[in-house]
Order: C-alpha cells, then sequence, then structure tokens
C-alpha cells in the first residue's frame, strides 16, 4: 500500500512539508505526487452509477529530509533550455552565437521562476493537498523512472 498523506506547509517555491515522516514510513528519496484534491467522478455510461473517482496529480515531489512527522519535500525535475543562439551562420541574429543552456527546474509556481519564496495564493500546490507515494512497477526495458506507477 503507497503512504498517504497531506500538503501541511508550503516552504517556498521548490519545497514543503508533508504531514508525514519516519513514524509512517517515509525515507529520504522517496516520491510522493500531489494530488488535485477535487477529482473527477466517473460515472458508469450505461447505469450512471459513480464507479469511482479519479484525482489527478499536479506534479512529483522527493523526500529530502524527514521528522517523526513531517517530511521536506522538494521538486526534482529539470530540463535544459537554449538561451543563446543556433551555432549556425545562415541568418543574423542569434544564429551565430553559440548555444548557451540553461538547467530550468520544475516549482510550485505555476511561471517556473525557480527557487523563491513563495505566498499559498502564488502556488498552484496547497496545504491539505492530497499526497501518495509513487511505487515503480519494474517493466524489461524501462528505467525505474519511465515505469513509476501510481497504485491506487
Amino acid at each position: 500500500m503507497p503512504i498517504r498523506g497531506k500538503v501541511a506547509r508550503i516552504l517556498n517555491s521548490r519545497e514543503l512539508a508533508l504531514n508525514i515522516g519516519s513514524r509512517d514510513g517515509v525515507e529520504i528519496g522517496m516520491i510522493f505526487e500531489v494530488l488535485d484534491p477535487k477529482g473527477e467522478d466517473i460515472p458508469d455510461p450505461d447505469s450512471g452509477e459513480v464507479l469511482g473517482t479519479i484525482r489527478r496529480p499536479k506534479l512529483q515531489v522527493k523526500i529530502t529530509r524527514i521528522e517523526d512527522r513531517v517530511s521536506l519535500a522538494s521538486t526534482f525535475r529539470s530540463w535544459k533550455v537554449n538561451q543563446g543562439g543556433q551555432g549556425v551562420s545562415l541568418s543574423i541574429g542569434k544564429l551565430f552565437e553559440p548555444p548557451r543552456w540553461v538547467t530550468k527546474h520544475e516549482t510550485l509556481n505555476a511561471e517556473q521562476h525557480g527557487y523563491e519564496e513563495i505566498d499559498e495564493e502564488e502556488s498552484w500546490v496547497k496545504v491539505g493537498d492530497p499526497v501518495v507515494q509513487v511505487i515503480a512497477i519494474a517493466v524489461p526495458g524501462e528505467t525505474p523512472e519511465a515505469s513509476a506507477s501510481n497504485t491506487e
């Protein structure tokens, strides 16, 4: 069974505190999905009966510090963005400049500004949002990151 908890506090644009810790089985390096608390009811197309509720993930965070009853989690996904030229001499402008790759990190801020203080009003992750541990399922030929799955 995956470990479940909630967001207890937004600390800054990349870190948040969860209301679960070592006594709940949380370990450093574990990955959790922060879920949209609203969810979406899925009705049976024939009977109209609600079959279940799907909670969509907002983002994933990795546990970086643990106490008995609280954990510190941080965004960890990053990507490279070229803020320079193309290194090609076919046209004018930035095409003559060499590429200048900058690493961008996923944040709690929808605008992705990087590591900075953030008010909860500016965050798309809110205090009280549910979190659930991501349990990796090994698939032959895939890396663990590619086969990570939420088992609800």
